[in-house]
């Protein structure tokens, strides 16, 4: 593929949907580690066969045998990430399933070692579906099992696996969430962070060693301090200079920690900040920026695992979230879902949802394979550049 450019004009959502799916590649190629390898399913064999591209099947079978499991174990997802709470909700209420919800605040990292972890032990700490970072996804291929759901053919080539064993759901851009009631005059750029008011105050969401939204953000403070997609070290060094400024906290970013003033300032997808922004309501006021350089996209991607303890009911979970009526549930929490664009020529897609999404004119989205090499570097060098241990915020 080539190199992706910047965007230099105003888009909508779909003209970046598009974008990112020319960015992208299947991933079909990506070699899976032997990791796994002799581990054998557990309940594989027992599951509903899957629908491939069939749209309006019948889901009778798959329901029934989901209900005969009871259960749907997910991990990592906040209610508050994605419009998720009410995704969860509306899934139990729909098929009278019992959700399971592990480590609501992990990162991608740790859904893949619950995978690993728990290959032998089917119980109650073995997640069924990872919702993870797009390498995070690419790269750990030999854990899922591969699954179409049935608007597969709607999930654009570029964003899927072609086996099955991961697909695109949604994406959004780095921003800054900023608590107004610390922060009188927040951030706009990625230079303005290492201002001398902005002491103590920055954060970001996760460790850049293990959690994909803490990783992007230093890979988009790259693209804004003399880097390129092919090169994410200046933002190693970037945020080694707001260390040295005394700006940054060495503290896990979370809606709570903004509104307590431990993290006013903290990197964010732009879905998470607006949802935050909305949930507060005013108390306290909730600035959310996408910077003016550096916009950077990024991809989140389902799987099944492998050695799922409710394989049906896995299934059943991403048939939900792939209808229209799971994608407009991750719309209406800021993320662009992945089937926007055959959403939105079937004119499907309120103007009301649409209309809410930030303007993120310029932003660029990473291949692949550019993703892998810098992440690679960010979670092996930054103990090297910026030698700061990212902690979780006290009980």
């Amino acid at each position: 593929m080539t190199k992706p450019r910047a965007l230099t004009k105003a888009l909508t959502p779909l003209a970046i949907f598009a974008f990112i799916v020319s960015a992208c590649s299947s991933g079909g190629a990506t070699s899976p580690s032997a990791s796994t390898a002799s581990v054998a399913p557990p309940a594989s064999s027992g599951s509903v066969a899957p629908s491939g591209s069939a749209s309006g099947a019948d889901l009778g079978p798959l329901i029934e045998a989901a209900k005969a499991e009871g259960t749907l174990t997910t991990i990592a997802l906040p209610h508050d990430w994605c419009n998720y709470g009410e995704a969860i909700e509306t899934f139990k209420t729909k098929y009278g399933l019992t959700v399971n919800e592990l480590n609501p605040g992990g990162s991608s990292g740790d859904e893949i070692e619950a995978i690993k972890a728990n290959q032998a032990n089917p119980g109650p700490q073995a997640p069924d579906v990872v919702d993870v970072g797009f390498s995070f996804g690419a790269d750990n291929i030999d854990l899922y099992e591969p699954y179409k759901v049935q608007t597969w053919d709607t999930i654009p080539e570029a964003a899927k696996d072609p086996n099955g064993a991961w697909f695109g759901d949604y994406y959004g851009v780095m921003s800054f969430t900023s608590n107004k009631s610390i922060v009188a005059n927040p951030p706009k750029d990625w230079a303005d962070l290492l201002k001398p008011e902005y002491k103590g105050q920055v954060a970001l969401d996760g460790d850049p060693r293990t959690s994909n939204q803490a990783i992007q953000a230093v890979y988009a403070a790259a693209l804004a301090n003399g880097g390129s997609l092919d090169n994410a070290q200046p933002g190693l060094d970037f945020f080694k200079k707001v260390v040295d400024a005394g700006n940054f906290v060495p503290v896990d970013a979370n809606p709570g920690t903004i509104v307590q003033g431990a993290t006013p300032i903290a990197l964010r997808w732009s879905y998470n900040g607006l949802s935050h922004r909305d949930e507060a309501a005013g108390n306290p006021d909730i600035d959310v920026t996408v910077p003016a350089s550096g916009r950077f996209g990024g991809t989140y991607v389902q799987a099944i695992s492998k050695y799922a303890p409710h394989p049906n009911a896995a299934k059943l979970w991403e048939e939900f979230l792939y209808s229209d009526e799971g994608q407009l549930l991750w719309l209406k929490g800021y993320c662009n879902p992945i089937r926007y664009e055959d959403m939105v020529s079937r004119n499907v897609v309120p103007a009301d949802l649409a209309a809410k999404l930030p303007d993120t004119t310029g932003a660029v989205f990473p291949t692949p394979e550019q993703l892998k090499k810098a992440t690679d570097l960010i979670t092996k060098g930054w103990d090297a550049t910026v030698g700061v241990d990212v902690v979780a915020p006290p009980e």
